[in-house]
């Protein structure tokens, strides 16, 4: 259940069944605006009701995953999470490859503010300095959460080598398949009480977050700031969730 006082950002947006996919039309000067602003970005529809429906169809097919987690085992929350195998689904693989360039010029700005090195421009070049890493395992999944399902505040780190922005993107319609899980953010700001988002995305919506830290401003130019995430309870229904990470595991 959520608790009173977070701030709500609600992102829902009517999609049709056969409405073209649309992660080109990301205005990313303003997803910039709002990861600076507040270190977390709702996108227009990335993917069709379609498109959503053919992922949450994937779940059960055990050929098209690496590995599963069952979160009460582990004390992550309660749910499951699956990791892709190699090859990608295609409609995985082209998000991620599309995605990947422009995040990854907001990633290098984010780099050159914290003295940190720069990323390859294109998901090909992230995929073989992850490889010299030792990271060789593909970190896209799916996420499924039933009734009283929550996931706990967590960083998605598989390695040496992390790429600072990832993507979760809404496969289940709220308040139709399902109430409560919304998805929480907290800001971990140093010498100061943690900053908590609350974010509501609708159906093939994408939200743009950091894996482990973002830049701020500070006195003396910028500082790195810890972000976790996480799910709240969710209330009824089944919470399909396509989480686009681009380093891959060790």
């Amino acid at each position: 259940m959520r608790e009173k006082g977070l701030p709500v950002m609600s992102y829902q947006q009517a999609l049709p069944a056969d409405a073209p996919a649309a992660e080109g039309a990301v205005d990313w000067a303003r997803a910039e605006e709002e990861l600076d602003h507040a270190g977390v970005a709702v996108t227009p529809p990335l993917l069709t009701a379609r498109e959503c429906a053919e992922l949450v169809g994937l779940y059960g097919r055990d050929g098209a995953f690496r590995s599963t987690v069952v979160m009460a085992r582990h004390a992550f929350g309660e749910g499951e999470y699956r990791y892709f195998r190699d090859p990608l689904p295609p409609l995985v693989a082209r998000l991620r490859t599309a995605l990947y360039p422009p995040l990854a010029r907001i990633a290098n700005r984010w780099a050159a503010r914290l003295g940190e090195p720069a990323f390859p421009q294109d998901l090909a070049g992230l995929v073989e300095a992850c490889a010299a890493a030792g990271q060789h395992r593909p970190t896209p999944l799916l996420l499924r959460y039933g009734p009283g399902g929550y996931n706990c505040l967590h960083q998605d780190v598989y390695g040496e080598l992390t790429f600072p922005l990832q993507v979760a993107v809404m496969l289940s319609r709220p308040e139709v398949d399902f109430t409560g899980g919304e998805s929480v953010f907290v800001e971990q700001r140093p010498r100061a009480q943690s900053r908590p988002v609350v974010v509501r995305p609708g159906l093939g919506q994408g939200v743009i977050f950091p894996v482990r830290h973002r830049p701020v401003p500070s006195a003396r130019g910028h500082k790195r700031v810890a972000m976790r995430h996480g799910v709240s309870r969710v209330v009824s229904g089944d919470r399909h969730v396509l989480g686009v990470i681009f380093h891959n595991a060790r």
